[in-house]
């Protein structure tokens, strides 16, 4: 399966934002949301149930504790406003991450959409398996370990506006990324708008 990236050694550490979002309108993420990124295990493998021990083998007190592996990723969310919508209708909030690298990621990684008063989650979403929480103000997506150095990864989370809302900007959206690999990085929660508009005739 084809995946997309940012190319380029050093000038890739210097891509940003600005050239993800580029990628993003030249349809490159779009094309890697058809079916999927073939490296995106959203269930990491078990650890191993120390709570069973075979006849002959140390007690469990004995095995050595299992220490979740971790790699050098940089993780960045990048800004996407989603498409305007007016009031009752639906529109997709794009949770658009990138790997800065050096590394491929180790860990699992977490993408939770925090929506705005007045807008609902209605899926399907992706992946399939994200969550509803915090009485439905968020979306909690959850991708597997493997993502490349300049490879990107987007949630897909369709939402309903409510149809009492105002025309106008809607504030208060944001997307947030979070994993083992890069606890305490920069560019971790993007902001996003949804713009509220009249209703077009075909």
């Amino acid at each position: 399966m084809e995946q997309h990236g940012v190319r380029g050694g050093a000038g890739r550490r210097r891509f940003g934002r600005a050239g993800l979002l580029a990628a993003v309108t030249a349809g490159c993420a779009v094309a890697a949301l058809a079916a999927g990124p073939s490296w995106a295990v959203r269930h990491p493998v078990p650890r191993p149930d120390l709570g069973t021990v075979a006849p002959g083998a140390p007690e469990a007190s004995t095995l050595p504790a299992v220490v979740a592996k971790t790699s050098r990723s940089h993780l960045e969310v990048v800004r996407i406003d989603p498409d305007p919508a007016p009031p009752g209708g639906a529109t997709t909030i794009h949770a658009f991450v990138a790997n800065l690298g050096p590394d491929t990621t180790a860990s699992p990684l977490t993408i939770t959409v925090t929506l705005p008063n007045g807008v609902t989650p209605e899926g399907p979403y992706y992946p399939e398996d994200c969550a509803v929480i915090s009485r439905g103000r968020q979306v909690r997506c959850v991708f597997g370990p493997g993502l490349p150095d300049g490879r990107t990864v987007t949630a897909l989370v369709p939402v309903r506006l409510s149809d009492k809302l105002p025309l106008g900007v809607l504030e208060g959206g944001s997307v947030e990324v979070r994993s083992a690999d890069d606890p305490g990085g920069r560019g971790h929660r993007e902001e996003f708008d949804i713009k509220v508009v009249e209703t077009t005739g075909d």
